[in-house]
């Protein structure tokens, strides 16, 4: 039996008090990243070959259905705020977006479908694809890794359990192996935490080795709400050496990114 699909560490869930099953969850999750570090020398191995790949103008797929999916989307969405890239990351569920909110009736068991999915985008040797699959074991995410590889991309998966089918179609097959749920078989839980803490290293991985953070901040991140413009405006200050808010202020939103607003400055200065 797959490990995903054990039972639980636990048993009469519904006689438990609140405390009880909160305490139980949280001990659950408290294993979590210690599963995700035993995986760090894979998911190295992965990050260099999309770095690699994306200097030559690549770009990462996720591709996964249900929780898996919506993981991956919500990790690419998040990248163009976050540092200013656009397109290069881009998350694929199967059923499409609609599934993002109400599950889609077969669509993750099409071998076919992920793949097809790619094709407007027209994928490149350049490109990687990641397959996320807590069980390991969704045809719409093996058929689009199998297939991709084939292509001659690059490919990794985010996986739950040990030697899957879809590890073994992934060249660079990263297997988080987070035991039994609290609840048996609720691969939102655990997993979906594990597949989670993976996903943002990968992404916040690359888009660092690709100089999209300095120091350890977010200078090409969108201005996109008052929070964001007033965390550039202090970073703004704190790089320039600039004391007057207002004026750090008017200098990011007439260059609309940190990065460009500091060089400015600088090349006055010169």
């Amino acid at each position: 039996m797959r490990t995903t699909e054990q039972s639980s560490h636990y048993d009469h869930l519904e006689k438990m008090s609140t405390r009880e099953i909160l305490c139980a969850i949280n001990a659950e999750d408290r294993t979590v990243p210690a599963a995700v570090s035993k995986a760090i020398p894979s998911i190295e191995a992965l990050v260099e070959g999309i770095v690699e790949r994306m200097k030559r103008g690549g770009r990462v797929f996720y591709l996964g259905a249900g929780t898996s999916g919506r993981l991956g989307i919500v990790d690419a969405s998040e990248i163009p705020p976050t540092y200013g890239v656009r397109d290069r990351f881009i998350g694929l569920m199967a059923g499409g977006d609609g599934a993002i909110r109400t599950a889609v009736e077969g669509a993750e068991d099409d071998p076919d479908g992920g793949w097809m999915d790619m094709q407007p985008f027209c994928p490149t040797r350049d490109d990687t694809v990641i397959g996320i699959a807590a069980s390991g074991t969704t045809p719409y995410v093996i058929g689009a890794v199998k297939k991709a590889r084939g292509e001659g991309l690059l490919t990794g998966c985010v996986t739950c359990n040990a030697d899957s089918p879809l590890s073994r179609e992934a060249e660079v097959p990263v297997e988080v192996v987070v035991g039994p749920e609290f609840v048996t078989g609720s691969t939102r839980m655990k997993a979906g935490t594990a597949q989670k803490l993976v996903l943002n290293m990968i992404s916040t991985s690359v888009m660092i080795r690709l100089g999209h953070v300095k120091g350890s901040r977010m200078v090409d991140m969108q201005l996109t709400n008052v929070k964001l413009v007033d965390r550039g405006t202090r970073m703004i200050m704190e790089e320039t050496g600039i004391e007057d808010y207002d004026i750090a202020r008017m200098l990011l939103l007439e260059y609309g990114q940190v990065r460009a607003a500091v060089d400015a400055f600088n090349k006055s200065k010169e």
